[in-house]
């Protein structure tokens, strides 16, 4: 459905910073028929991706493949393939909800057949039916981002592409926004590509793909990626994670990391490792424990740092912005 071939993207110099590379000659493929999520820190690559992909930037290098369509040669055709729901809005605020829909079906040439029974099929997943005269601008976070996604889905696109979708809504509308999806996805046998920064909206995709830096660091499905880190991850707060992390580094089958405080360590019977380490060094701990890996244990383990980390240090550097 999709595929990224060496795709490079460089921002020029502005502001008397140096240029920068967003993506460093990335392979990627999203099978058809796929829920698959793109994450990793802000300023990783994510959001100049999906830019390439809905057409509103060219890349450096590289080409973009949808449904074998040349994105640069063959845009039109491959865009009209595609949904998109943006990361900031694209309602018209001043408009009803049915006017946004009607001029999105008009700009996409759906004849009025279609559209009333494409709308119908749409409102069917949302809590949007008796809302059609209500003035975009007066809806909540989660019902407008309702609105994107039906609006994006009436041309009956065979790829969603969302970028963040789910910025600004709180954890539990955003996670209901994203299982909304995650249905839409399989009833009708679509491919979504979607990328988040939050490693708990991938724990349910098809496939995930971790891009730090323009590169990729892994692409698997989340029971895979979990699975390489084993069982169990054991995780001691303490004061004294320098020395505990050498002393646990030179034993065979354990892999360790330290991170501001804590220390993390990976191998076979964690649970004898616990008991050891409370009889044997209770000074200095302040909590220990054990648990399945997640995705951003994954990340963590990856590249040794969380994503808060990485982010609030990218904060610092840029000085508040990103391009």
């Amino acid at each position: 459905m999709v595929r990224v071939e060496q795709l490079t993207h460089v921002y020029p110099a502005r502001r008397k910073q140096p240029p920068r590379l967003a993506l460093d000659r990335l392979d990627l493929t999203v099978a058809e028929g796929t829920f698959f999520v793109l994450t990793g820190p802000n300023g990783g690559g994510k959001s100049t991706l999906f830019r390439i992909l809905c057409g509103l930037m060219r890349p450096s290098a590289g080409r973009v493949l949808i449904r074998g369509l040349d994105l640069l040669r063959e845009s039109a055709a491959a865009r009209s393939a595609m949904g998109v729901v943006f990361q900031k809005p694209a309602l018209d605020v001043h408009l009803s909800v049915e006017e946004n829909f009607k001029i999105h079906a008009d700009l996409y040439g759906v004849a009025p057949s279609d559209y009333r029974r494409r709308l119908d099929e749409g409102l069917s997943w949302t809590g949007l039916a008796d809302r059609l005269n209500h003035r975009v601008g007066s809806l909540s976070g989660g019902l407008a981002r309702q609105v994107e996604l039906v609006k994006a889905l009436l041309h009956n696109p065979s790829l969603l592409i969302m970028d963040e979708p789910s910025t600004g809504l709180d954890p539990g509308t955003r996670r209901g926004f994203v299982d909304m999806v995650r249905r839409i996805q399989r009833e009708r046998g679509m491919t979504v590509l979607m990328t988040s920064h939050i490693f708990s909206e991938a724990e349910e995709a098809d496939a995930v793909a971790i891009l730090k830096e323009g590169r990729l660091l892994a692409r698997e499905s989340p029971a895979r990626l979990r699975a390489s880190l084993g069982r169990e991850l054991l995780v001691i707060q303490t004061t004294g994670a320098a020395p505990l992390a050498a002393e646990l580094a030179v034993r065979p089958g354990l892999k360790v990391q330290t991170r501001e405080g804590e220390v993390r360590v990976e191998g076979p019977d964690m649970t004898a490792l616990v008991q050891e380490i409370f009889l044997n060094r209770p000074e200095g701990i302040r909590a220990i424990s054990l648990k399945e890996p997640s995705l951003e244990d994954v990340y963590i383990h990856l590249t040794g740092r969380s994503l808060e980390q990485e982010e609030s240090e990218g904060t610092r550097l840029s000085g508040g912005g990103a391009p």
